[in-house]
């Protein structure tokens, strides 16, 4: 599975890609050997455009590995706007499911930043958790730079 591992404000993480669509995003990632893709280099660009805040939108193909329901959850989480959040509850009404739910869907979304789970919030706009990077604060941070989160 080719792999490209980058720098960024976040800490060092790795894309991964298969059958021509990013599969994965690791954090801490081990440096990669070899050639990257054109998807990947791709990729790699769009990503440092959006820590310049200069990029809203990711224009990738995505191929995340998951349930249905998990494949459904990420694919609501998409469509939430630039700077903008939602809550755990909103997302589990409009999928008719359980706000508990949606969390451990969150918690296994194999493409952070790219499939916008820091975008997604407990009731009342308290942060909730988040698996990416050091957790709560890389979440802080990634709202901050969206202007979704004051400082």
């Amino acid at each position: 599975m080719p792999r490209l591992t980058l720098e960024s404000p976040l800490g060092r993480f790795s894309l991964f890609e298969e059958d021509d669509a990013l599969a994965a995003l690791d954090w801490g990632g081990k440096r990669a050997s070899g050639e990257p893709t054109r998807l990947l280099l791709r990729a790699k660009r769009q990503l440092e455009l959006y820590f310049a805040g200069r990029l809203t939108e990711f224009d990738l193909p995505l191929a995340p590995r998951g349930s249905d329901f998990e494949r459904r959850v990420w694919r609501l989480m998409t469509e939430i706007p630039y700077g903008e959040t939602r809550s755990y509850g909103e997302l589990a009404a409009a999928l008719d499911a359980a706000p508990r739910a949606v969390g451990q869907a969150c918690a296994r979304n194999p493409l952070p930043i790219l499939i916008p789970c820091h975008r997604v919030l407990a009731a009342g706009g308290a942060l909730g958790g988040y698996s990416g990077g050091t957790g709560i604060e890389t979440k802080r941070w990634l709202l901050v730079l969206e202007g979704a989160l004051l400082v």
